[in-house]
């Protein structure tokens, strides 16, 4: 059974940057997208951002300019590179992996915690 495992989430002040990472254990299949969710206190879990597993990357409105999200096809790994971060972006942020077969479930990570406060 394949795990993903989040790293890299701590405590910056605003306007710093941290880099997650999601590593999955067990690579016994390549994923179709993967992705970034993050849940803020007292708000659903949201997306941040996809990528497909030909590299196209989507990103919702509030960190486009801000996140890049990347990916090691090989390894079955995501990163989530964050700059100029906002106290906004304050939440446990999950790593997600979507199967290539239709009908199988998402695998998801479970979370780090990226806190953004002076």
């Amino acid at each position: 059974q394949v795990h993903l495992v989040e790293s890299g989430g701590g405590l910056v002040q605003p306007g710093g940057s941290l880099r997650l990472s999601c590593a999955a254990s067990g690579n016994i299949f390549t994923f179709n997208d993967m992705g970034w969710y993050r849940q803020a206190p007292g708000k659903e879990r949201e997306l941040v951002a996809r990528i497909s597993r030909f590299g196209s990357a989507t990103y919702v409105d509030p960190v486009k300019g801000r996140f890049t999200i990347s990916r090691d096809i090989a390894k079955n790994m995501v990163y989530l590179k964050m700059n100029s971060l906002k106290p906004e972006d304050t939440a446990v942020y999950y790593c997600n992996a979507r199967p290539i077969v239709v009908g199988e479930a998402d695998l998801w990570g479970q979370g780090t915690q990226v806190t953004v406060s002076s």
